[in-house]
């Protein structure tokens, strides 16, 4: 019987083989855990593929694994605090700890009723109750949303965390988000808090461990794995599918290579590039074109002066598609995508 592919080609699945983000997992499971905690919150944003989901998953698991965490995964399409409330009350054991506190939920729907008590009527001041029964359990929440944007939902939820934090309540939020998604919700006035939670930018991959993953699952030499992890950039999704289509055809590498640089643009960089402005496309196809990556070269192909080349530089840093690390130069992030680029770029 064949064995099964180890890789996968689906965004946000868990897949056999993984290479672990191990210093930035420890961060976040140290803050949380700790006693004090030292955070409460983290955000974790990358460009598509970047294994955010993963990542948080990855966390959330070894957290949610300790003695006295409740885990709760919340849909960013709902309404966050009904769920919230929802997912709480639905566990048997909290569900009782609920009642002989005597909070009545029955206003929402949820099956607690408490004889003699008034219902509550307002979905923050049930929260609060309930948060603080589980607080005086000695119990933690952790709360984890992933993909989240700037919706009137995410923007309520975030809202209510905020006097949850102020009220000292056991809760703890791990969510992901592309970075302009996630500055917008910053930029919200009332959220100010999102300022000064901790940010977790998902870098590419060690290439290093990735040329080690595909020489003990592919069998192939130091050299041919080596330039086979090279060839991903580090790109967490381009290490998957890559992978995937080099154990379907081991004996065809450069048939692997077509259909992961085939499967990268359909999946992955058509959503990526519909997301950027003119600009930032322009930018883009200049770099793309001045293979050097040296950025003098690049601004006088565009036209453009040190001011106001900056900007759009500094935003495509921070989308994670170009590295800017070297003094006086942009890179390519994205396997194959200069040529994505230099493809498409015409068809505006």
């Amino acid at each position: 019987m064949r064995k099964a592919n180890p890789y996968t080609l689906t965004f946000g699945k868990e897949p056999t083989q993984l290479i672990a983000r191990a210093m930035q997992t420890h961060e976040v499971i140290e803050s949380f855990l700790g006693e004090p905690s030292t955070q409460q919150v983290y955000m974790i944003t990358g460009v598509r593929g970047s294994g955010k989901t993963v990542f948080m998953t990855e966390a959330a698991r070894t957290i949610s694994a300790q003695d006295g965490w409740i885990s709760v995964e919340l849909n960013p399409e709902r309404d966050l605090l009904a769920s919230l409330a929802a997912k709480l009350a639905s566990e048997n054991e909290l569900a009782r700890l609920f009642k002989s506190a005597e909070i009545d939920l029955s206003f929402f729907g949820l099956g607690l009723e408490v004889k003699g008590a008034a219902p509550i009527t307002e979905i923050e001041t049930a929260l609060q109750k309930m948060l603080r029964s589980i607080k005086k359990k000695g119990q933690r929440v952790l709360i984890t949303i992933d993909e989240v944007t700037n919706t009137p939902q995410m923007r309520a939820f975030a809202a209510a965390f905020q006097i949850f934090l102020r009220q000292d309540l056991p809760v703890y939020l791990l969510m992901t988000g592309l970075y302009e998604n996630m500055s917008a919700l910053q930029n919200e006035k009332s959220l100010t808090f999102l300022y000064r939670a901790p940010k977790i930018h998902l870098a590419p991959l060690n290439i290093g461990s990735i040329a080690e993953g595909y020489r003990a699952v592919l069998g192939l030499t130091d050299s041919e794995s080596l330039a086979m992890a090279q060839l991903t950039k580090g790109y967490p999704f381009a290490f998957q599918v890559l992978g995937y289509f080099s154990w379907e055809h081991p004996d065809e590498p450069q048939r692997s290579q077509m259909l992961a640089r085939q499967y990268l643009d359909e999946y992955a960089y058509d959503k990526i590039w519909s997301e950027l402005s003119n600009k930032d496309r322009e930018v883009l196809y200049g770099i793309a074109r001045v293979g050097s990556g040296r950025i003098g070269e690049i601004r006088e192909r565009l036209g453009l002066s040190t001011n106001e080349f900056n900007p759009y530089r500094q935003r495509l840093i921070r989308k994670g598609i170009i590295s800017g690390q070297e003094r006086g130069y942009v890179r390519m992030l994205l396997p194959f995508f200069d040529r994505y680029v230099i493809e498409h770029y015409g068809l505006m």
